[in-house]
């Protein structure tokens, strides 16, 4: 029984976090603004992320933990980079 509401529980959240990056998405094409396209950049990666782990835990394979840390790397520093180029109009000093 456990083992179907953990199957369960996780085709949910998989689901959930897809509407997360549809709703993301639809920010960053409709944002009034670049920091609202910065922010919806921002959520569309996490969403991403944890949508990456979740297949992780579904399968049981390594790799895609290591795959959802690369995209936290890559998607921290870019949102850095973004947010300082929106600051100051350039990323290297």
């Amino acid at each position: 029984m456990s083992s179907v509401v953990l199957i369960l529980s996780i085709a949910l959240s998989q689901l959930f976090l897809v509407a997360a990056m549809v709703c993301s998405i639809y920010r960053m094409a409709r944002g009034p603004r670049a920091q609202d396209r910065v922010l919806a950049f921002d959520a569309l990666y996490v969403s991403a992320m944890l949508l990456v782990l979740t297949f992780g835990i579904r399968s049981g394979v390594t790799l895609y933990f290591e795959i959802a840390l690369i995209i936290s790397l890559l998607g921290f520093v870019s949102t850095v980079a973004l947010a300082k180029f929106l600051m100051r109009g350039e990323v290297i000093e």
